[in-house]
Parts: structure tokens; sequence; C-alpha cells
């Protein structure tokens, strides 16, 4: 009797922690250590770095296509319009021109009693005539060459509304992956909101002229949230941080990662030969930074993170691929 008492109660006791584990919350079961979830996030980090630059560049393709068209067009509508005053012209001189023609023309030589006048006129009205035929002939030649050309950058418009609306799956995905970045951080308690009228801090570095003024510039921006496609002044992405601090150095960069590396061609320098100002990225090209001297950089990180300064320790070092000079 006691055996199956101590069965009953065993028993009880099973069901009882079987019904505490069914009640409890489905992440107490098997919570991920802070190093997992750490880990979990630079992999999130990487990826969104990838389709964030993806994205920017699509954008940046459709921006430029549509000004280069919109400025195309506004020059053929001038030129359209110019065109248009002289073929009013040249219809009013052939107008007067035919009313003094060969029979209209005698009463003006009765009136005027000096033939070789009327014919002079009639002379002057023909040349009138012949050079607005010149300059309409003129300005329609430049009017198909601008629409030859206003044609091409309407296509290449095209193609660029076309690559960014393929992209736009792509900003779904980087939205999707900004939630769950946003999660994690906020799992930790290393979420950063970020303040978009941070002052920043005070640039005392060895840098020194434009490059001085870039990153005095940068450092102003320190506390600033990170927002991916961001270009100031209230947050930035890491392309947005580098391209708004070296124009503030007199140098117009690209908009993005991918193209400041391509526009750096040939200024780039030894990673072991940095100096101040020198633009940094990372290996993939999907971040970017500035080095500031003494062995740090400024960056706008990712989402969750400010404008920071940070130490090129180890970590940084190796996921770098080179450095470029403005």
């Amino acid at each position: 009797m006691a055996v199956w008492t101590r069965l009953g109660r065993t028993a009880v006791a099973t069901a009882l922690a079987l019904i505490t584990l069914a009640a409890a919350p489905s992440g107490a079961l098997a919570e991920p250590s802070p190093a997992k979830i750490r880990a979990k996030l630079v992999k999130l980090n990487e990826q969104a770095d990838q389709l964030v630059e993806r994205y920017n560049q699509a954008n940046e393709a459709y921006k430029s296509a549509k000004k280069k068209y919109e400025k195309l067009n506004t020059e053929l509508s001038r030129k359209d319009a110019q065109a248009g005053e002289l073929r009013e012209e040249l219809a009013t001189i052939a107008s007067n021109s035919y009313q003094a023609g060969p029979f209209g023309s005698w009463p003006a030589f009765a009136l005027q009693g000096n033939p070789q006048t009327a014919l002079s006129s009639m002379a002057s009205l023909e040349q009138l005539a012949q050079d607005r035929a010149v300059k309409i002939l003129a300005y329609e030649t430049a009017t198909k060459d601008l629409r030859d050309r206003r044609a091409e950058a309407k296509q290449v418009l095209a193609e660029a509304d076309d690559a960014r609306d393929k992209v736009r799956d792509e900003k779904t995905k980087v939205d999707k992956l900004v939630k769950e970045q946003t999660k994690l951080l906020r799992r930790l308690g290393t979420f950063r909101t970020g303040d978009p009228n941070s002052p920043g801090i005070e640039y005392t570095g060895p840098a020194s002229g434009n490059a001085r003024r870039a990153l005095q510039f940068a450092f102003a921006q320190v506390g600033k949230p990170y927002r991916y496609g961001g270009t100031g002044p209230g947050s930035y992405d890491c392309s947005g941080l580098t391209q708004a601090a070296w124009r503030t150095g007199g140098v117009e960069l690209p908009r993005t990662t991918w193209t400041q590396w391509s526009w750096g061609a040939s200024r780039r320098v030894p990673l072991d030969a940095l100096q101040p100002g020198d633009l940094l990225f990372s290996k993939g090209l999907g971040h970017m930074g500035m080095y500031a001297g003494n062995g740090k950089m400024v960056h706008a990180p990712q989402t969750g993170d400010v404008i920071k300064v940070v130490d090129l320790d180890d970590y940084w070092r190796n996921r770098l691929l080179g450095a470029v000079r403005p």
C-alpha cells in the first residue's frame, strides 16, 4: 500500500511538472545565450548591410536617371518654344511677302513713286525670311539631337525604374531584418534609439585641411541614430555620413558604399599607411567608415545603434577590404 502511495505521489509530481512546463512561455524552454544572440545579430547585420547597399544603389541610379531626363526634357521644351516663335515670325514674313507680291507691289510702286524702293523693301523681306529659315533649321537640328538624347535618357530612366522595382522586395526583406535586429538588441538590452539633435563631440585628432573639416563634421554627428538610407541631418547610414562629411571638406563623393569604392579606384591607400579622413571599406562593401587618426574610426554602424567613434581593433581590421583617400 505504501508503494502505491509513493507511486501515486510520484505520478502527481510528474504531472504537475509537465503542467508547469506546458504553461511556461515557449521562449523559457530554450532561451539562447547572449553569445548566440550576438552571433546571430552579426549575421543579420551583414545581411542587412548588403541588402541596404543594393537598395541604395538602385534608388540612386533611378534618381540620377530621372534628373538627367527632366533636365533634357526642360531644355527640349525651351528649344521647341524658341523654334515655335521663329516659325510664327517666318509665317508673318511670308504673309507680308505674299501681300507685296507681283500684283500687290504695283500700288506700292505708284504710291511711293520709286520702284527701286519697293524692290529693295521686298528684297529685305526675302532676306529676313531666309535668316529666319536658317535659324529655324538650326533649332530643328538641335531639337532633333535633344529628342534623341531625351529618348535615350527615357530608356535609361525606365530601366532604372525597373531595377528599383526589383529591389523593393529587398527593401521588404531589409525591413524584416531591421525588426529582427531591433528585437534581438532589446533582448540584449543594447538597443539605442539615438538623438537626432545630438550635438556630437569635438574632434581633437591630428587631421588638417579638408580632412579635418570632414572629421569635425562627422564627430559633430556622434550620438545621432543610424538609419538605412539616411543622409542627414537627423540620422545617417554609413555612406550617407561619409558623403555628408566630405562634402563639408570640399569633396563630392557618390552616394553609396559601392560607388564610393569605385570612385576611389585611383585613390586607394594601404591599410598600414592610413591618414585621418581616409575612407575605410569592409569586405563585401556592405559597410564603411572614416579613419579618425590614433587608431580610431568614426562610423554609422547599424540598426539600433548610433554614430560613434570606435577603436580599430583586430575585429575591425580583419573586416576591412581597403581604404580610399579623397
